[in-house]
């Protein structure tokens, strides 16, 4: 079967909940097989209205076909947006979930999302608190994992997706919310924080000299302090160091990780313009912006720090490039604006 006409079966049955749903996601999975990155590009608009539309049980496995599609090379545009949209709205229906659980369930642990699954006596228990919301809501919880698997990929490898999201502070909140439910919503709230085209000013508090640079696809501060060590140790108009090899920086870029990862090393302490440790297990989002600018500076180490090479999200490549130097004599109004650290 064209893999068009499986995905118009599948998305037309899942949004009016036809009972030939089960029989026709295996024929979509088994033409997806054979299909080629453009053919599933092309049929990725509609799979994204099914995603949009359809009730989340149904809605959870397109957006499973979705992520598997980008994986293998679909562009994730057609599909983007409405994955982070309908997301939200399933996260948002999981958290009333959780609540009326939590209200009417005397302490017991809610259902665990992968390993149960729907049942009258779940829905019994939530249904006095959710009325008629509780069926959307039970199916919510259970389908939250699928899509926040498929949410994860599409993020890591859509630079242009995760760039137009927008109420990002909302769905970051209600993800951050349900993370207490579903630990892998922690790694989609990150990546919705992940900065694309963002420039930060690093600043050299011995030297006094600095350097704007532009960042992309950073999952967090560990790959920021390799990759600025990578542009400015040892380059011409850098700093003296020891600059990681290019295995390591090439792992925190887009490089394939091996079983057991060299040992990267910190070569300074990185602190933001009030003072305070840029932590490494922080993200770029976290460094405050000075005069609408993020800015980091290069303090000595404060002791020895060792983590293992490799990117938090290894289906997300990284770019950070030196844009320009600035000598001590250009940043005369920065400094003052500048505390020490407060360590």
């Amino acid at each position: 079967m064209p893999l068009q006409h499986a995905v118009e079966d599948l998305v037309r049955a899942a949004i009016v909940e036809d009972r030939t749903f089960g029989d026709l996601l295996p024929q979509l999975m088994e033409a997806s097989r054979s299909a080629s990155p453009a053919e599933m590009s092309a049929a990725l608009p509609r799979l994204a209205e099914g995603i949009a539309q359809a009730p989340p049980n149904l809605g959870g496995w397109l957006a499973v076909v979705s992520g598997a599609w980008i994986e293998n090379g679909a562009d994730p545009a057609p599909a983007g947006r409405a994955l982070v949209y309908r997301i939200t709205e399933v996260t948002a229906a999981a958290l009333a979930f959780g609540k009326a659980w939590e209200e009417a369930a005397d302490g017991k642990p809610p259902p665990d999302m992968q390993e149960d699954q729907p049942s009258q006596e779940v829905f019994g228990t939530v249904a006095p608190g959710l009325g008629d919301g509780a069926v959307t809501a039970m199916m919510a919880w259970f389908a939250l994992p699928q899509y926040t698997m498929a949410g994860c990929t599409m993020l890591q490898m859509a630079p242009d997706v995760r760039a137009s999201v927008d109420e990002r502070d909302f769905r970051v909140h209600v993800a951050g919310q349900a993370a207490q439910y579903l630990g892998q919503l922690d790694h989609y709230q990150t990546l919705l924080r992940v900065l694309d085209g963002e420039r930060l000013l690093v600043l050299d508090r011995a030297s006094r000299r600095g350097w704007t640079v532009t960042i992309g696809g950073i999952g967090d501060n560990f790959q920021l302090h390799v990759l600025l060590g990578g542009a400015l140790i040892g380059r011409p108009g850098g700093l003296d160091g020891d600059r990681p090899s290019p295995e390591i920086i090439a792992s925190f870029l887009n490089a394939d990780v091996q079983d057991e990862p060299p040992l990267a090393s910190s070569p300074w302490n990185l602190v933001d313009a009030h003072g305070e440790w840029i932590w490494n297990e922080g993200v770029p989002a976290d460094i405050p912006a000075v005069n609408g600018t993020r800015v980091v500076v290069i303090d000595p180490p404060a002791y020895q720090r060792t983590f293992p090479a490799g990117r938090r999200f290894p289906l997300m490549p990284a770019t950070l490039r030196v844009d320009g130097m600035h000598l001590p004599e250009d940043l005369g109004a920065w400094w003052p604006h500048i505390a020490p650290a407060t360590r």
